[in-house]
């Protein structure tokens, strides 16, 4: 999901996509070739395919040239289409952090913006949507200098604004498994991780937001590291897993690798806690802090 040639990926990814889908359906019924479509606008057919993929940002100009290349000369239709790549190419809310952020985060927070469901399997830290500011505050200014306290702030204020997702009345239903490890490390200290319990038992009351817990008892793990799949309500837009690592971040949405990932949460669910017991799970550490 990365761009190329300089190419920016601001703005909407989840409509990038749904729009480079049409793209390509008006091209295919047309039968045009990419080659043949990348010459009309004074490019390549790499670029063609990188529109058709929805992974870089629309010009308006060329949007224009290939409708009229498709044979798409109805003046709404062609009007509604341009008026969806204005707004694909409008800058997120997350552009204003954009010089912390790494490249690759960009077009993840748009397409979990996007999502209908969102299930993460997390072995280290309570992901990042259900983190209280100070448990954000404590993972993120880890070995940090006192330097970079202003970034460290704006981090967090970016990751407490990602959690509004999860309060808009259209908000994707949050499915999370964490490793029991998680409630027992003591990020921040004491007083942070029992603030961070109260709020996941208050967050695991709200139906769209469902918490289970792998004890540590439980051996041969479904998964080794943690990864998150978005799912979409939306037909052209694939399933996608999300892997983030040091220096990076892998999008996978190949059929056979969303099922993998797909099994794989399944098997963690059916070893985890259920969630009711997973929220008893809660209390006892809380009691036991």
């Amino acid at each position: 999901m990365g761009t190329d040639d300089g190419e920016q990926s601001s703005g909407s990814a989840a409509l990038r996509i749904i729009l480079g889908a049409q793209l390509r359906k008006l091209r295919e019924a047309a039968e045009i070739s990419r080659a043949q479509a990348g010459y009309q606008i004074r490019g390549s057919e790499s670029k063609i395919s990188r529109m058709e993929l929805g992974r870089v940002g629309f010009k308006p100009r060329d949007i224009a040239d290939l409708l009229t290349m498709y044979g798409v000369c109805d003046p709404g239709e062609r009007s509604n289409f341009l008026d969806q790549v204005a707004q694909s190419n409008q800058p997120g809310w997350w552009q204003r952090y954009g010089d912390l952020m790494p490249r690759w985060l960009d077009n993840y927070l748009g397409l979990e913006e996007s999502a209908s469901r969102i299930q993460t399997y997390e072995l280290q830290f309570v992901p990042g949507l259900l983190q209280t500011e100070a448990y954000a505050r404590a993972v993120i200014g880890q070995g940090m200098p006192e330097s970079l306290r202003d970034d460290v702030e704006r981090r967090v204020a970016l990751r407490m604004r990602r959690q509004k997702v999860l309060a808009r009345p259209t908000a994707p239903q949050l499915w999370t498994i964490i490793d029991e490890s998680v409630l027992v490390r003591k990020i921040g200290g004491r007083e942070v991780l029992l603030e961070q319990i109260d709020k996941l038992l208050e967050l695991t009351t709200m139906p769209h937001i469902t918490l289970q817990v792998v004890g540590l008892d439980i051996t041969g793990y479904a998964a080794e590291s943690p990864f998150t799949l978005l799912r979409f309500a939306e037909p052209e837009l694939s399933n996608i897993v999300y892997i983030e690592y040091l220096s990076g971040a892998l999008y996978l949405e190949k059929p056979d690798e969303i099922e993998t990932f797909g099994r794989a949460l399944d098997r963690l669910a059916v070893a985890a806690e259920t969630p009711e017991h997973s929220r008893q799970l809660l209390k006892k550490r809380r009691a036991e802090l």
